[in-house]
């Protein structure tokens, strides 16, 4: 199957290659422009880019310009980067057809999420849905929903991201380092603690079924659920 391909545009080569490189591990194909122009170029020269991610302060021709100038006469998802906060500039965004606003500092892996987000709007991410399930917890990470025992329960990002990473590895036993390292990425540079917290909130959301996250102590944690028979687990 194609690639899906998306146009990354930005002055800053570290800014890029951060991003270029969350999308390229999502399997999806990258092209750079460094400005506004190149960007022009490029996207006029490939007929079939899905997204732009674009920044706004940029030499030879703005973001707002370039959005300007594509939304003349094309309808393709846009996600505009600024390291500006000030609602004028949000607001021009949006006005022009900006689909997503994101400020700089962001987390990659929020931005990767407002890109799958955006493509399944527009129909063009192929994807099936992801489903994880262990001892009555259901994850479908597409949706990112989760249920325990049939209910709907009402997560945030990073404690659906911890709970979805515990599913994954049942069974192993998780230092709080991997935990961070994982979930929290690029995102986090402080007391690895911090996951004590979530996984108390996460316990207490996901009710009787917290005491399947258990707690290896002086390291971190594992996950296991007995599935109601003696010495098994599911």
């Amino acid at each position: 199957m194609e690639k899906i391909k998306i146009l990354v545009v930005d002055d800053e080569s570290r800014m890029r290659k951060l991003v270029r490189d969350f999308l390229v591990r999502e399997g999806y194909e990258v092209l750079e422009a460094g400005d506004g122009e190149e960007a022009l170029d490029i996207f006029y020269r490939e007929k079939d880019i899905a997204l732009l991610i674009l920044d706004v302060m940029m030499p030879r021709c703005n973001g707002f310009e370039v959005c300007r100038e594509i939304r003349s006469g094309s309808k393709v998802p846009i996600i505009m980067l600024t390291a500006k906060g000030e609602e004028s500039d949000e607001l021009n965004g949006f006005e022009l057809g900006v689909d997503e606003y994101i400020s700089k500092p962001f987390s990659p892996k929020i931005l990767m999420a407002r890109v799958g987000a955006i493509l399944r709007r527009s129909g063009r991410q192929q994807e099936e849905n992801e489903i994880l399930s262990k001892g009555g917890i259901v994850i479908d990470k597409t949706a990112h929903l989760v249920t325990v025992d049939g209910t709907a329960v009402e997560l945030s990002y990073k404690e659906f991201e911890l709970l979805a990473y515990f599913l994954e590895n049942e069974g192993i036993a998780l230092s709080r380092e991997k935990i961070l390292n994982h979930v929290w990425n690029y995102d986090y540079f402080g007391d690895a603690r911090t996951i004590d917290t979530h996984v108390k909130k996460l316990r207490a959301k996901i009710g009787e079924k917290g005491t399947y996250i258990k707690t290896e102590w002086g390291m971190g944690y594992k996950f296991e659920c007995p599935d109601g028979s003696a010495g098994r687990y599911c």
